[in-house]
């Protein structure tokens, strides 16, 4: 077996502080001594003798093991370490959806409770209101807001690990390095300010390379990387005014506050919704695939294709 580096792939030396992996494709030539042939009279060369199928002069080592199939890292003498970032990614992000969803849900809650508030305050002008109404109101913000906030932590973090693992299954798929180290991406999603800026560009990467496109073409953020990023944006800078608007003093900027609470709520449902979308998107490229979405085709009939012909039946066939 002789090993030839192919024509793709990264170039040899070292990137990140890490040696390049330079991917290779295994080529089988004929051994030396099955190439010896003799030319006949007329200058072609002729195959020598068959020598019969192999020999061993005991029952060879080599081979697959005798089990049935199963993943490599479950087969006996084989790295018990932790799954290749694909199988990984697949089981972060059916955890991410489900995370993603639940705070869906609360964020919707949360911002039906800020909307009751606010109407609340407005009929407050008028007249007194009662006090079981109040503090079913407020017992309603209180808890949903609470439980929003876990849950967006929650998320934030599971949403961080999905990524993380779904670059380094991005670049092994590709064959090449992520574009990114690590921490330059937990910095580019940490800083305040700079997060509104690189979140959607580290998301077009690793579409880019989810996608299989080319390493030295510019990552163009599809449709739905644009929509996440406007909605990431407007989340941040809902959340950023709705903390300023809360320290002013004043009845009218407490109002405020409460209808610009309700707002920031909402663009968290459509934020964890565009999230769901993009982590199901980028997992069915990136990870093998479902049982759940693989279905079993069978031929039924053929239409409109020409008969076979049929061999002549020999005359001294017995019947």
């Amino acid at each position: 077996m002789n090993r030839a580096a192919s024509g793709w792939g990264p170039a040899p030396g070292h990137r990140n502080g890490q040696p390049a992996r330079v991917p290779v494709r295994w080529v089988a030539s004929v051994p030396d001594s099955a190439r010896s042939a003799q030319a006949d009279g007329d200058g072609r060369r002729q195959r020598g003798p068959y020598l019969g199928p192999p020999a061993y002069a005991a029952a060879p080592r080599w081979g697959f093991p005798h089990v049935v199939w199963r993943w490599p890292t479950a087969v006996q003498g084989t790295s018990a370490a932790t799954p290749v970032p694909s199988q990984r990614m697949l089981l972060i992000a059916r955890n991410a959806v489900a995370v993603l969803w639940t705070l869906a849900a609360l964020a919707t809650v949360a911002a039906g409770a800020e909307v009751w508030r606010y109407v609340l305050l407005v009929l407050s002008r008028d007249s007194a209101l009662s006090s079981s109404v109040v503090g079913a109101s407020d017992a309603l913000v209180l808890t949903f807001s609470l439980l929003t906030f876990v849950m967006t932590v929650f998320a934030f973090a599971v949403s961080v690990w999905w990524l993380l693992v779904a670059r380094r299954a991005a670049a092994d798929e590709a064959g090449q390095h992520p574009p990114r180290q690590t921490w330059q991406v937990l910095v580019g999603l940490l800083v305040p300010g700079l997060n509104l800026a690189m979140a959607g560009s580290i998301l077009a990467e690793l579409e880019h390379a989810a996608t299989r496109r080319p390493a030295n073409q510019r990552p163009t953020p599809s449709r739905l990387v644009l929509v996440w990023w406007a909605a990431w944006i407007a989340n941040a800078l809902l959340v950023t005014l709705t903390v300023v608007w809360r320290a002013r003093d004043g009845v009218q900027a407490q109002v405020d506050a409460v209808a610009l609470t309700a707002f920031t709520d909402a663009s968290a449902v459509l934020l964890a919704v565009a999230t769901v979308q993009v982590v199901r998107r980028f997992t069915r490229l990136l990870a093998p695939m479902d049982e759940q979405f693989v279905r079993p085709l069978r031929v039924l009939r053929v239409e409109n294709a020409p008969e076979l012909p049929r061999r002549a039946r020999p005359k001294t066939a017995a019947r």
